[in-house]
């Protein structure tokens, strides 16, 4: 019987345990086993060696996923300034939250069927490492907020769509586990309105999904216009999360 009581754990052990969560599925690393706890129904997992982005994340019934929280967060197990994944919690459960310093609202969007054919998703291709000032140039005009930069050792791999000899969008493959995911995905604001984003998003989805069954991508909930975009290319199932910045 498998205990989760903040020892290693197995990814294969961890994903029975939650029925295969497609979010458990993008955040856990294929090879290196993770920490885990369990409290009631919530389960914690922590990523290995990890000095950048997220520490992990929880999943389960929304309170007992923040009591957890605020369990481990008064044991010290969790950095602070860290950020950490949970469901989508409401503003109640989050203003009794122990240790919560800072919180977002976001939706985990995922597919197991690649989107139907779009104009121009043939003008997407594989970025290199040449191609990395002009995409830190393109971020930093149409995503200055993106997380997703040139460097960053999050990123598995770069794609582009060109116009003539100029990078007009770009996209990142930030997949971790075995769920393809997409991240950071721009257009040049001369060139939105063209349909560019739906072939971007279309061209990178058929390229992760020739490695993976399953496609996913975040996106915040003020974010109508692309939440439009992605469920109309097949994006339609959702977890609702709520990231929180340790105290």
């Amino acid at each position: 019987m498998v205990i989760f009581d903040g020892g290693p754990t197995e990814r294969e052990a961890l994903l029975r345990a939650v029925g295969q969560h497609p979010f458990l599925r993008h955040s856990l690393p294929l090879r290196e086993p993770v920490r885990a706890w369990r409290r009631d129904g919530a389960f914690c997992w922590l990523l290995p060696e990890v000095t950048t982005g997220p520490l992990g994340g929880m999943v389960g019934p929304p309170a007992e996923a923040a009591d957890l929280f605020g369990v481990l967060a008064a044991e010290g197990v969790l950095q602070p300034g860290r950020w950490v994944h949970l469901p989508r919690l409401d503003r109640a459960t989050l203003d009794t939250a122990p240790g919560v310093a800072a919180h977002e609202d976001w939706d985990f969007l995922w597919t197991t069927t690649p989107p139907p054919p779009q104009p121009g998703e043939e003008r997407v291709v594989r970025l290199t490492e040449a191609d990395h000032p002009e995409l830190a140039a393109l971020i930093e005009e149409s995503f200055p907020t993106s997380t997703a930069r040139p460097g960053n050792p999050q990123v598995v791999d770069w794609y582009g769509i060109r116009e003539g000899d100029r990078l007009i969008a770009c996209g990142a493959d930030r997949t971790r586990g075995d769920v393809g995911f997409l991240a950071g995905l721009t257009v040049a604001p001369a060139w939105r309105g063209r349909g560019l984003g739906a072939a971007l998003t279309a061209g990178m989805s058929r390229a992760l999904a020739a490695r993976h069954d399953m496609l996913a991508l975040g996106v915040f909930p003020a974010n109508v216009g692309a939440i439009r975009l992605y469920r109309r290319l097949g994006y339609v199932e959702a977890v609702g999360l709520t990231s929180v910045r340790c105290a």
